[in-house]
């Protein structure tokens, strides 16, 4: 079994398919269940597999077909509008797709790690696919409102179902040993397991820098923050809003003091990420 991973270029919510094989008809079917769910689709960028490649040849020998059937203007109207235009990046350069590459890497990564060690059933394999579909979109990505008593954050699921994705409540059982699960609480363990590993991921990667060449701006009051836990139930992110900040000696601010849903913490600013959309970004931009 393969899975189609779909990424939105603009809010980055992805979208997972399952496919049986890398044919053309398999990809083709894919991109139907995409639509039907998610609704039209316009462009399509991707690298130049064989399956893509040969995708396209198809849709657009379809689009002919149905054009010789329907030879009125409004039914080449409707064609030319609903159609879906290929667009391919230059061979042996997967940089080029660098956008849809780091969603591939997000799922691939601890995905083939975690559920690769068992054997699973379709119905397992497709839950176990759909619950990862939602961790991804459940990460925050900047302030819902401006209300500093406002913890809400946006997520690539409000483009998608309006709120916050939603996981039905579970006891965690992943220190529980394996021998002791059912084959049902097996995948919950597991799903468990991804969304530990790619939450703690997902945080420090907020904070990873390749040179510190240039001094970081500091956190200012009334920014909201992930804080790191370790203890978190899949879909819970522990977000806050910086009250105070402690500046050093040197005008560095290395201490904040963060309001939380479940009380005041005073933490290093390693302990705390800022969202990756922030509020403030495009003003500060324009005065410059």
């Amino acid at each position: 079994m393969y899975v189609a991973v779909f990424v939105c270029l603009v809010v980055k919510a992805v979208h997972f398919e399952i496919v049986p094989n890398l044919t053309s008809a398999a990809c083709i079917n894919a991109i139907k269940r995409f639509v039907a769910r998610r609704g039209r689709l316009i462009e399509l960028h991707c690298d130049n597999a064989t399956a893509f490649v040969g995708a396209d040849r198809e849709l657009k020998s379809l689009r002919r077909q149905y054009l010789d059937q329907f030879k009125s203007d409004e039914w080449r109207s409707y064609c030319h509008e609903s159609g879906i235009s290929f667009h391919f990046i230059p061979a042996r350069s997967p940089h080029f797709g660098g956008l849809w590459e780091a969603g591939v890497k997000s799922f691939k990564f601890h995905f083939r790690r975690i559920f690769a060690a068992n054997s699973y059933t379709l119905d397992e394999f497709s839950t176990a696919t759909a619950h990862t579909e939602s961790i991804l979109n459940s990460r925050p990505l900047t302030p819902l409102t401006d209300n500093p008593d406002d913890l809400a954050v946006l997520t690539p699921g409000h483009f998608l179902v309006g709120e916050p994705m939603f996981s039905i409540p579970e006891p965690d059982v992943t220190d529980d040993h394996v021998t002791r699960l059912s084959r049902f609480q097996e995948l919950r363990r597991s799903v468990q397991n991804f969304w530990k590993r790619w939450s703690r991921d997902y945080i420090s990667q907020l904070h990873q820098r390749s040179k510190w060449k240039n001094p970081a701006p500091n956190i200012s009051k009334g920014a909201l923050v992930l804080l790191k836990q370790e203890d978190l139930s899949p879909f819970m992110w522990n977000i806050g809003r910086v009250e105070h900040v402690y500046v050093g000696p040197d005008g560095l601010v290395r201490v904040v003091l963060v309001r939380t849903n479940r009380g005041v913490y005073k933490r290093a600013v390693t302990e705390v990420r800022i969202l990756p959309i922030a509020v403030d970004d495009e003003p500060e931009s324009q005065e410059k």
